[in-house]
């Protein structure tokens, strides 16, 4: 019988660099992440199925009504929500499921009694995370203004969480996300 991985929930400010810890652990076989749905339009390079569920907002919202869904929400317009069968079919494989939400998801899933690990993950200063915001060029400057408004509020609720993240290097963050939960000599793909 496989034991059980755990729940690990990680969060921050759009910029702070918690997708790139993600993909890092991700490379360790011993961690899955359980795709999120969202109705917003890909991103360049985004797959769909492998970086997200894009689905039709009919489609997103028949699922939301029959509970389908961790931590449904709307976020700049648009709905996310990660399936529960994502989830479940991890952790009963023994592997560590990772999401990746933003904040409004782990006020709900903390209200909802979800057993987790949350992290926040942080960039060194509000300063870099800016600088990491309009660095990506996808986004008009009302939207960037909008995220840095949003993480402002967000960085005040670093209370929700078992531990805060600090993103300066990607690699020694991911490290000790890892650790945090037992998992020692992070490895890639491939190596044993």
């Amino acid at each position: 019988m496989s034991v059980d991985g755990q729940l690990v929930v990680v969060s921050g400010a759009s910029g702070s660099g918690k997708t790139s810890v993600a993909y890092r652990l991700l490379e360790d076989a011993r961690f899955a992440r359980a795709v999120t749905a969202t109705t917003r339009a890909p991103r360049p390079g985004e797959r769909a199925g492998i970086d997200y569920e894009f689905v039709p907002e009919a489609q997103f919202r028949a699922r939301w009504a029959a509970d389908g869904f961790l931590a449904p929400a709307e976020v700049y317009g648009d709905l996310y929500g990660t399936p529960r069968d994502n989830v479940e079919r991890i952790r009963s494989a023994g592997r560590h499921c990772l999401l990746v939400i933003d904040v409004q998801g782990v006020e709900d899933l903390r209200n909802r009694g979800v057993q987790a690990l949350y992290v926040f993950v942080d960039a060194p200063s509000f300063e870099e995370l800016e600088r990491r915001l309009r660095g990506r060029g996808d986004e008009a400057p009302d939207r960037i203004e909008a995220r840095l408004a949003a993480a402002r509020s967000e960085l005040d609720k670093k209370d929700l969480f078992d531990r805060i993240l600090v993103n300066d290097d990607v690699e020694r963050a991911a490290t000790e996300l890892a650790s945090w939960i037992g998992v020692e000599n992070l490895r890639s793909q491939g190596s044993a």
